[in-house]
């Protein structure tokens, strides 16, 4: 939307204060915007080297599952799995990157594990899951929590960037003009007026 303003030196005065304002808050953002963008980058790759981490842990206990099930069978295995191997307690809270909140998720594993059924009945395999599974949990938060970040910061990224571009190509250009176009015509003026004196003189002259 244009601006609305008079041409008068009070209305340029204004304008220049606000285009200063203006310029101020561009390179803030811009700032801002780099800022978030290197810290992104920092997520990303985390978020990159914890899903390879947890997809080949999570693979090799889905195949050793699978070992499980064929060798005890399906309920064997359901039923040796009713009660966990060991008690964790998550706290999720959130802590803020550039004024941006995202999640903060700890795990507390402080319990001993044991398997939660006898060696009597199962398989090696099924040990191996058990704990490949328990070892994965931290992990498997950690991921969590560093993607929903990734999200976050990529949302105030564009949301920083449309600012950043608002008032680099629209309002600032917009106050140049404005600013511009008040100081030609207070010169366009400046000049009617001092013409009419010349002339005023020039007809005092003459008497």
């Amino acid at each position: 939307m244009a601006l609305q303003y008079k041409p008068t030196r009070m209305e340029m005065s204004n304008l220049k204060k606000r285009k200063q304002v203006a310029v101020r808050g561009h390179k803030m953002m811009k700032d801002k915007r780099d800022e978030l963008v290197r810290r992104f980058i920092i997520y990303i790759r985390r978020n990159k080297e914890l899903r390879e981490q947890v997809e080949e842990k999570l693979a090799a206990a889905m195949q050793d599952f699978v070992l499980a099930r064929a060798s005890m069978g399906n309920e064997a295995v359901e039923e040796a799995l009713m009660y966990p191997a060991r008690a964790a307690n998550v706290t999720v809270g959130k802590k803020y990157e550039l004024s941006v909140a995202v999640p903060e998720m700890t795990i507390d594993q402080s319990g001993a594990f044991a398997y939660p059924y006898g060696f009597a009945t199962t398989s090696s395999e099924l040990d191996a899951a058990v704990q490949a599974l328990s070892d994965l949990l931290p992990l498997l938060l950690e991921l969590a929590q560093v993607e929903k970040t990734c999200n976050r910061l990529a949302d105030e990224i564009e949301k920083t960037r449309r600012r950043v571009n608002a008032l680099e190509y629209v309002m600032i250009p917009q106050f140049t003009e404005a600013i511009r176009q008040i100081r030609m015509k207070l010169e366009e003026n400046e000049r009617g007026n001092t013409t009419r004196l010349m002339k005023v003189k020039e007809m005092m002259a003459d008497k």
